[in-house]
């Protein structure tokens, strides 16, 4: 078989359309080859881009119960973080935030400090 294939080659080769090709050389989702204005894949690029679009099948329900299992939450700290994260939308800019300075930088009704 040839080194390098052809957009009809590869077409064929991984069975989707050559529009396809096209606009996957486009978007750069798949290795190529410029020669010229002529579009060229090379094999071997090709079957490794291939092996790297796999996806693994899990199981989330056995991960899942396997994650608890061995990872117990601590509800203590879940429940400090709520209460922390509630307290910060509570402080609005009218009242402003604890431990900010107040009454900085007023100035008296005749413009001095």
């Amino acid at each position: 078989m040839k080194e390098f294939l052809t957009v009809d080659d590869l077409s064929q080769y991984l069975g989707i359309k050559r529009s396809s090709l096209y606009y996957m050389v486009e978007k750069r989702e798949i290795p190529f080859y410029k020669i010229g204005r002529l579009v060229r894949f090379k094999k071997a690029d090709i079957d490794a881009w291939i092996c790297g679009l796999k996806f693994e099948v899990v199981n989330l329900q056995a991960k899942s119960r396997r994650i608890i299992k061995n990872d117990k939450p601590d509800i203590n700290r879940i429940i400090k973080k709520n209460i922390a994260q509630v307290k910060a939308l509570g402080y609005t800019p009218k009242y402003g935030r604890p431990g900010e300075i107040k009454d900085l930088g007023k100035e008296v009704s005749d413009g001095t400090l």
